[in-house]
């Protein structure tokens, strides 16, 4: 079998940058070692900044317009700020995220419980979605989760036994 050459105007999606006038990465692509400067249009005006906003630290400067409804606050805060110190590009950055949005879900459930309001955790959760349109992944995490949570106590309570028996060993 020959390989013939390949027409690349006859490929559907090849070449598709070939025509500058047609390029899908405009105005975003690194045009740095071109003749132009691919930022010939104009910058909108820059949003007040009346929140802290956490800047990754591959920008110089901040983007026109940011979200500023959740700035960072305790101890969720603090990790993001941590996690800011990190490249996009490094697993801690975006592991300390996930641990930050992880400890956001239980400050917000202190909240809710310090202003004399109980969360909907179930209705949070989509529990009657999951009933209705995934009941056996719903009874599977439930199963997962009363597992890991059986272990989980199965495990301290060993942990509790063998403290009482060296600390019962020692005393005798």
């Amino acid at each position: 079998m020959r390989n013939l050459p390949i027409d690349p105007r006859k490929v559907p999606g090849w070449g598709v940058d070939a025509n500058p006038e047609n390029d899908p990465t405009y105005p975003m692509r690194d045009r740095s070692n071109e003749k132009k400067t691919g930022m010939d249009w104009k910058r909108p005006p820059q949003q007040r900044k009346a929140v802290e906003i956490l800047r990754s630290i591959e920008r110089n400067n901040l983007t026109a317009v940011f979200g500023t409804s959740t700035p960072p606050s305790g101890v969720s805060g603090m990790i993001r700020r941590q996690a800011f110190r990190y490249s996009e590009s490094e697993w801690a950055h975006w592991l300390l995220l996930m641990a930050a949005d992880r400890v956001n879900v239980v400050e917000g459930l202190a909240e809710d419980l310090s202003r004399g309001r109980i969360p909907n955790i179930p209705g949070e959760m989509g529990i009657r979605s999951e009933l209705a349109h995934n009941r056996s992944g719903l009874v599977t995490k439930a199963l997962i989760a009363g597992a890991v949570l059986g272990v989980g106590v199965l495990a301290v309570r060993a942990a509790t036994a063998d403290r009482d028996r060296r600390r019962e060993a020692r005393q005798s």
